[in-house]
């Protein structure tokens, strides 16, 4: 299911975009302003970006175009009330892939959506494999291995390794873990996570090997 962040400070308009993409099965989450929008969108797992371009704290030209800077390629719909031309061009030029001109109709934004959603995915080639060091998880058979180890996992356990796979070197959150793997909001008060990263931890990394599965103390995990 795809996960859009949506960077508005408008409370009808956050509605507006919320409701319209959750009737099309898209999951959101909300921020109020640019600084808080900007960390987040630095975050792994959204598969697209929906942003007023004003906004309190960082506007959302200087966001965007950090995150270019950055590396960070998460497809961005840039939704303003100043629907010249010349702010049309400043917003696709500062790393925009679209632009939508307040007031919009919803369902044209979520088509938009769904547009970029379909290019993302048509511009990234089909992974079947994913390695980091000696450890393979190959995505059609289902199947992982360490060396010359075939891994036995459960289906809880194959999603949370594919997600660190897919973020090799990049410290995970436990709420960004929760979220994509069980596909529900964090809950600060559970020890779910935990649990199963230690039951894969030990079929991992076992006596002897180094070490893939870290944990970094009041911040998440790291594969690799």
């Amino acid at each position: 299911m795809p996960h859009i962040l949506v960077i508005e400070d408008d409370e009808i308009t956050a509605r507006e975009i919320t409701l319209e993409l959750a009737a099309h099965g898209i999951t959101t989450e909300r921020v109020h302003d640019g600084a808080q929008g900007f960390q987040r969108a630095l975050e792994p797992h959204f598969d697209a970006i929906t942003l007023d371009l004003m906004l309190p704290g960082m506007d959302g030209l200087t966001l965007v175009t950090q995150l270019r800077e950055r590396g960070i390629a998460t497809p961005v719909l840039m939704i303003s009330a100043l629907g010249d031309v010349d702010e049309r061009v400043r917003g696709l030029r500062a790393g925009g892939d679209d632009y939508l001109t307040k007031p919009f109709a919803p369902d044209e934004m979520a088509a938009r959506i769904e547009v970029l959603l379909r290019r993302q995915r048509q511009e990234q080639p089909a992974q079947t494999k994913l390695r980091v060091a000696d450890l393979e998880l190959d995505m059609i058979s289902r199947t992982a291995r360490r060396g010359s180890r075939e891994l036995t996992l459960l289906p809880t356990e194959y999603r949370l390794l594919e997600f660190l796979m897919r973020y090799p070197g990049q410290v995970l959150t436990r709420a960004m873990i929760f979220e994509s793997v069980w596909g529900l909001r964090f809950d600060p008060g559970t020890n779910l996570i935990d649990v199963h990263i230690a039951r894969l931890r030990r079929k991992v990394d076992n006596e002897g090997e180094a070490s893939l599965i870290r944990t970094m103390r009041g911040s998440g995990y790291r594969l690799g």
